[in-house]
């Protein structure tokens, strides 16, 4: 799955006025960063922002983001399909990509990885 880049440069023009975004691939496709904090994912040529419990209630019904691992296991993440409005109006994208950032600053840090030892 290849990283719609015309996506990302809109998610980055629409979010200017509030701060820089920055990307990383991830899953094939890529992970959205702004002040160093992950709020939304591009993948399966669509936004996911990040939610929580305390925004539930704003997503509504809106379809959770998952992904089906080789192995037939379905690993789902608490990012949501961004509303339609929000490929074409930059008002509404910094709208729902700043209630993402709310839930990316009230989550828990994450825990360093163990190293392996050789």
């Amino acid at each position: 799955m290849a990283v719609d880049q015309g996506l990302v440069e809109w998610v980055k023009e629409a979010m200017e006025p509030v701060g820089t975004v920055t990307s990383k691939r991830l899953f094939g496709g890529a992970a959205l960063y702004l002040d160093g904090l992950a709020f939304a994912i591009l993948a399966f040529d669509a936004l996911w922002l990040k939610a929580d419990a305390e925004s539930a209630l704003e997503w509504g019904d809106a379809e959770r983001f998952s992904v089906t691992r080789e192995d037939g296991r379905v690993q789902s993440l608490n990012y949501r399909r961004a509303p339609d409005e929000t490929y074409d109006d930059a008002d509404a994208l910094r709208r729902w990509a700043l209630l993402a950032m709310e839930a990316a600053r009230r989550a828990p840090p994450k825990k360093p990885r163990a190293r392996k030892r050789a």
